[in-house]
């Protein structure tokens, strides 16, 4: 699917640990790549494969401290990231591999000092 190969695309650009890595999730962002990736969750709740890049991206563009990396975590919960992902656990309980970039969607979107 187009839309799984994109999330898969936007993961691989926002990935690593070097120092612009956050520099590529903020241009991801500016770009509009979150309201696009929850569309593809939307579209596509029964393809594993959507729901595990989607997971797997959103993980990659929400990483990051800061006043930036905040904003990418809150824009993310904004889009209704948070509900999609808990969709996709709940639709492929069988998939080890949807769990998984789930639940690191999940750990990056919900990371943070929190007040």
């Amino acid at each position: 699917a187009v839309q799984e190969q994109a999330c898969l695309a936007l993961c691989n650009i926002t990935a690593g640990a070097d120092a612009q890595r956050d520099a590529r999730a903020q241009a991801a962002v500016d770009a509009g790549a979150l309201p696009l990736v929850v569309a593809a969750m939307r579209a596509h709740p029964a393809s594993a494969g959507v729901q595990q890049e989607a997971c797997s991206a959103l993980c990659n563009i929400t990483a990051g401290a800061g006043a930036q990396g905040d904003a990418r975590k809150q824009a993310a919960a904004d889009a209704g990231a948070l509900l999609l992902v808990v969709a996709a656990m709940r639709a492929h309980p069988a998939s080890a591999a949807v769990q998984e970039q789930a639940c690191r969607a999940l750990c990056c979107i919900t990371a943070g000092a929190g007040a």
